[in-house]
């Protein structure tokens, strides 16, 4: 992000203050939303026309608002220091096993506790649980001064997983599972294409674009140009990339979430609660394993975030674009958005509390800067 507030780098902390617009981001968030939310209510057949425009089944503009998002903080990414990453066994296996098994497997837990007596929305939730988060998770990342390597590395694998078990795992929790336990099951067929779409599309093209930026800017001009001059001009554009997707996401689905306000709020209760538990869970199970401030942040976002692009092409694929379980899937980035941002603040304070005397806890008292 730009002048984003985060972690010591083996470069060195740049003393700054944090940006207008980064101190004020969850206003202008909210401020988004808010008009995302009207626009689709009250501007008649914008909702309709936006969802038109696709590509392979992909809304072109919310392509374009995440990879506008995406691309300068891929660009920021170390990939010369990523096998440090992929050499910690521990922090892959955490990932792994929190993305992959406790979060879908928790989510299915409260979809069904919250909502039993409403099987569209209960499915709706389940499938987006099943959705890894591949995209806003780095902008939080970052945010939160998590390690931009251990991310970009910890995304790359849930997404290949992504496309090898959502499937899978969609038979098991909605037939398998609850045929098991007795309770109602349900049918449904994913899209192949729909999955390997969206991690090529907002995952591979993004990051592609990132690493030969990195490779070719060092190489043309050097490191500390790079990461002092170029960095800087392209950052505040992943914050504009998030407003203007997230502006477009509640644009399109404004209608349908303001008219059941009701729905809306049975849905918030298990999302809100699945947020904050996966994020404080993996936060201290990336403590109690030995993981440092930077890694652990990067661990508990990638794990309590979700792809609700894909969760929402797989529920309209599925079930249809007026159906409960495409209504779930845009329920979950209005939970997911601003829950997440204030967790960012909430790493932040808790950061100096767990994490004593380590060189990866960002202080208040210095904002630390990345390029």
């Amino acid at each position: 992000m730009s002048n984003a507030a985060t972690t010591a780098r083996s470069a060195g902390p740049v003393a700054q203050e944090m940006s207008f617009l980064d101190r004020w981001l969850a206003v202008w968030i909210l401020a988004a939303m808010a008009v995302g939310l009207l626009l689709g209510r009250f501007v008649p057949g914008l909702d309709a026309a936006l969802d038109a425009v696709k590509v392979g089944g992909i809304s072109v503009p919310i392509a374009i608002g995440l990879l506008v998002m995406m691309y300068p903080v891929l660009a920021k990414v170390r990939y010369d220091e990523t096998h440090r990453v992929t050499g910690d066994r521990t922090l892959m296996i955490l990932s792994l096993t929190l993305n992959w098994v406790v979060g879908p497997a928790f989510m299915f837990t409260l979809a069904w506790v919250f909502l039993p007596d409403l099987p569209e929305f209960r499915t709706g939730l389940i499938i987006v649980g099943l959705a890894r988060c591949i995209a806003m998770v780095f902008i939080w990342n970052d945010l939160a001064c998590g390690d931009r390597e251990a991310a970009a590395v910890l995304v790359a694998l849930n997404s290949v997983f992504q496309v090898v078990a959502f499937g899978a795992l969609g038979w098991f929790y909605l037939q398998v599972l609850p045929s098991w336990l007795g309770l109602e099951t349900t049918s449904a067929e994913f899209s192949v294409w729909a999955i390997v779409a969206s991690v090529l599309v907002f995952l591979g093209i993004p990051l592609l674009a990132g690493f030969l930026t990195r490779v070719l800017g060092e190489r043309a001009k050097g490191r500390r140009w790079y990461e002092e001059t170029f960095l800087p001009r392209i950052g505040p554009w992943a914050l504009y990339g998030l407003l203007f997707t997230i502006v477009l996401l509640f644009a399109m689905q404004g209608e349908a979430i303001t008219s059941q306000p009701l729905d809306v709020a049975r849905m918030a209760v298990p999302l809100l609660l699945y947020f904050v538990l996966m994020f404080g869970i993996s936060l201290l199970i990336a403590r109690a394993v030995g993981l440092n401030y930077a890694k652990s942040t990067s661990v508990a976002f990638t794990a309590s975030g979700n792809n609700f692009e894909l969760a929402i092409a797989v529920s309209i694929g599925a079930f249809g674009i007026t159906s409960g379980q495409a209504l779930a899937g845009v329920v979950g980035p209005l939970i997911e958005v601003p829950v997440l941002v204030g967790l960012v603040y909430v790493a932040l304070w808790l950061g100096p509390k767990l994490f004593r005397n380590d060189p990866t806890v960002p202080h208040r008292s210095t904002q630390e800067v990345r390029s």
